[in-house]
């Protein structure tokens, strides 16, 4: 069955359709998902909180009174809290051998509370049941609205990163898609808050290990672990990597390969001003305000501004970048609230390359990155080479934002087959 995987070429369009990934990405390329469909899932970054969203909570919670896998121990972080069979397509109407469960589980908002969040566990369906190496992967931007969570793609093929997450399954990895907090479950997506994205990868882990039905293909505890994703996954990844000795220390986490990294949410903010990508800048400070409701967003928010917010709250990002093409912060506030302590402070809470990981990461970036600066990948390989961190460092000269997704992600796969292999590496800091 895998060989029939392998020979499944990867649609056109379905390729393209990583261009709705990340941070960055052309707003055209954006605007519609795999095959042409116009944009009702995918893409890959985050808004916050709204009405409409406050008023399908009722409707949330009572769809998980019914769940298909009931929660033994209450609170426990990756607890699986409901699980019903799903299916796994990388661009529409093509199936694969696959098996995969749609799953609400415990984790950690970045203030340290129980939360629920949901994603998505994928297996191959080769026939394997021995222990196979498992990779949690975090997608890059798709939107805040619920709509566009990986998990409601995945089914019909319209998830952007579809592609990218089967080229994983083809080598015979399970794979733990999280959906992150607010994205398909209550309140607005923490969009770019490091910690509960960093919380809500290394938990699909956990939840994917624990998942009865996934153990039946070799779903297993003392199976490798491998973390993974690029652009706001690439942060996600990133930070998952730094948390997981101390928040996860059970899962056998052999490798992190992170690329196109917003570490430095200021930097990424001064280069997306005012361009084709603003509409990721009102995301991000949604995503904080919903993580930290005491920065009180609106209220910096003039009438153009609310009505771009609830826009991102509530859209796929190939509509955000829409509305928020060449936008300014001064077009959207009537007072910038990056000026202000409070919120300098929540930003700064986000930075990466502050601690040690305690597995080796492979890190990537395109060298004519258009969205996330080059200079940023290159100050998270600095950062974590100086605190000794074993890192393998990957240039893509005259490569894009989306570009390098493509081009990276076959190196960044084989990278982590030869950690789960057992090779070891002390990466190429001094080089």
């Amino acid at each position: 069955m895998m060989s029939v995987l392998r020979r499944r070429p990867v649609a056109a369009g379905a390729v393209l359709a990583v261009a709705v990934l990340g941070l960055p990405g052309s707003a055209a390329a954006q605007s519609t998902h795999a095959g042409g469909a116009p944009d009702a899932t995918p893409s890959t970054h985050s808004p916050a909180p709204t009405a409409g969203k406050a008023s399908n909570a009722a409707k949330h919670e009572k769809d998980k009174r019914h769940p298909g896998q009931a929660m033994k121990r209450p609170g426990r972080h990756g607890e699986i809290i409901s699980s019903e069979p799903s299916s796994f397509q990388y661009t529409p109407g093509v199936p694969t051998p696959t098996k995969a469960w749609k799953i609400v589980y415990r984790s950690t908002s970045a203030d340290g509370r129980h939360n629920k969040v949901s994603g998505t566990v994928i297996v191959p369906d080769d026939g394997k049941v021995t222990p196979r190496p498992l990779i949690t992967y975090a997608v890059g931007t798709v939107g805040l609205g619920d709509k566009c969570a990986p998990s409601a793609g995945f089914p019909g093929g319209t998830t952007a990163e579809a592609p990218l997450v089967n080229a994983a399954l083809v080598r015979g990895y399970a794979v733990a898609v999280t959906d992150y907090e607010g994205l398909g479950t209550p309140g607005d997506h923490t969009y770019m808050v490091a910690k509960a994205q960093g919380s809500a990868v290394l938990d699909a882990a956990r939840a994917a290990q624990r998942h009865p039905e996934a153990a039946k293909y070799g779903v297993s505890a003392s199976a490798p672990v491998g973390i993974m994703g690029y652009s706001q996954g690439g942060g996600a990844s990133a930070k998952a990597a730094e948390m997981a000795a101390a928040y996860t220390p059970e899962l056998k986490v052999k490798g992190t390969a992170s690329g196109g990294v917003p570490a430095d949410l200021t930097k990424v903010a001064e280069s997306l001003e005012g361009g084709d990508s603003a509409g990721y800048l009102l995301m991000s400070a949604v995503g904080q305000n919903a993580a930290q409701p005491s920065l009180a967003l609106n209220k910096y928010l003039n009438k153009e501004g609310r009505k771009l917010a609830k826009v991102v709250r509530s859209e796929c990002v190939g509509t955000v970048l829409e509305a928020g093409r060449g936008k300014k912060i001064e077009d959207v506030t009537t007072s910038n609230p990056l000026e202000r302590p409070n919120w300098r402070k929540a930003i700064a809470k986000q930075l990466i390359g502050t601690k040690r990981t305690s597995a080796p990461t492979f890190v990537y970036h395109g060298d004519a990155d258009e969205t996330i600066p080059y200079a940023v990948g290159q100050q998270l390989r600095a950062d974590w080479c100086a605190k000794g961190n074993a890192v393998e460092w990957k240039s893509f000269p005259g490569q894009s934002h989306v570009g390098t997704a493509i081009q990276g992600n076959g190196p960044a796969l084989e990278w982590l087959g030869r950690r789960f292999a057992g090779e070891p590496t002390s990466g190429n800091c001094g080089t």
